[in-house]
C-alpha cells in the first residue's frame, strides 16, 4: 500500500472512531468524570455496520449534483461521488457541557446541497487511490471545530490514548489491535490505573481478551502508562484468534507518525 494510501486509511480510522467510537465510550463514563475527548455522536451502532470501511476527511473545493472535490491534509484532490443511497449527515455543534452527562448530539440527516464549497466533510466508502476516488455511504458534514479537535487527536493517538481491541494479557500488561491504524499497541496498568465498564469500576481481571477499550494515559521510558480505562463489552463478529496470557505479539510503545 502507498503511502497516500495508507494515510488515507489513518485519517478514515481516526475520523470514524473519533466520531461514533467516543460516543460510545462518552455514554459510559460516571457521573462527574469527563468523558473521553473527541466529537461526539450519540449512535453506539455506527452507520454502515462498523468502521471496516474507508475514507477520508477534507474540505470541499466544489459541489457537484453527485459529487464533491476536497482537498485532504496531505493536499490531494479526491472526488466523493454520492447517490440517493449514501446517507449524508450533519454533525450538530456543541459546546462543553451541553447534551447532558457525555455530551453529544445527534447527528441531523441533510441534502447534498447544503454541503457548500469550504466546508469540512468526512466520507466513509470504497476509496480508489490510483483514481483519487472515494464511492461514499455516508458523509458527514463536520462543524470546523469537530475537525480541529479529530486532527489533534489523531495526532495524539498513541501518545495520550489509545483505542483498540484486547488481544492478549499478560500480568499488568494489555495488548492491543489499534482501531485507529489497525497496528500493535500497548499499555501497562499500575497501582494509580483506574478501570470502569458500563460506569461501574472494574479491574484489570475483569478485562478480556476481545473487549474493546479506551486508554487514557502518558508514554513514559517507551512504554505506554494507562492512567484510566474504560472497557466495553466484545464487540460482534467474535474474539480476536489471541488467547489471553498467549505469547505478546510484537508491540509498539508510541505508534511512528504517519
Amino acid at each position: 500500500m502507498n503511502r497516500i494510501a495508507m494515510k488515507l486509511r489513518l485519517v478514515s480510522a481516526a475520523v470514524f472512531v473519533l466520531m461514533l467510537g467516543a460516543a460510545a465510550f462518552s455514554q459510559d463514563a460516571p457521573a462527574g468524570q469527563t468523558p473521553p475527548q473527541g466529537p461526539a455522536i450519540h449512535n453506539r451502532g455506527g452507520y454502515g455496520g462498523g468502521f471496516g470501511g474507508r475514507g477520508i476527511l477534507g474540505t470541499v473545493t466544489e459541489a457537484a449534483a453527485d459529487h464533491y472535490i476536497i482537498k485532504t491534509d496531505s493536499g490531494e484532490s479526491y472526488v466523493v461521488h454520492f447517490s440517493v443511497n449514501t446517507r449524508i449527515l450533519k454533525q450538530t455543534v456543541q459546546h462543553r457541557g451541553e447534551g447532558g452527562q457525555g455530551g453529544g448530539n445527534p447527528p441531523q440527516a441533510i441534502k447534498p446541497t447544503d454541503i457548500k464549497v469550504g466546508d469540512a466533510i468526512s466520507a466513509m466508502g470504497e476509496v480508489d487511490a490510483a483514481a483519487k476516488s472515494v464511492g461514499a455511504i455516508l458523509i458527514v458534514q463536520v462543524d470546523p471545530e469537530r475537525a480541529k479537535q479529530m486532527r489533534e487527536a489523531q495526532a495524539n493517538y498513541g501518545k495520550t490514548w489509545l483505542m483498540g481491541k484486547v488481544t492478549a494479557i499478560n500480568d499488568t500488561k494489555v495488548i492491543l489491535l489499534g482501531s485507529v491504524d489497525n497496528a500493535v499497541h500497548s499499555f501497562v496498568a499500575d497501582e494509580n490505573t483506574s478501570f470502569r465498564k458500563h460506569r461501574e469500576p472494574i479491574t484489570l481481571a475483569d478485562v478480556q481478551v476481545g473487549d474493546i477499550v479506551r486508554a487514557e494515559g502518558a508514554v513514559k521510558d517507551g512504554v505506554f502508562v494507562a492512567t484510566s480505562v474504560n472497557a466495553m463489552g466484545m464487540p460482534t463478529g467474535g474474539m480476536p484468534t489471541l488467547p489471553r496470557d498467549a505469547a505478546p505479539a510484537p508491540q509498539t510503545s508510541a505508534p511512528q507518525t504517519k
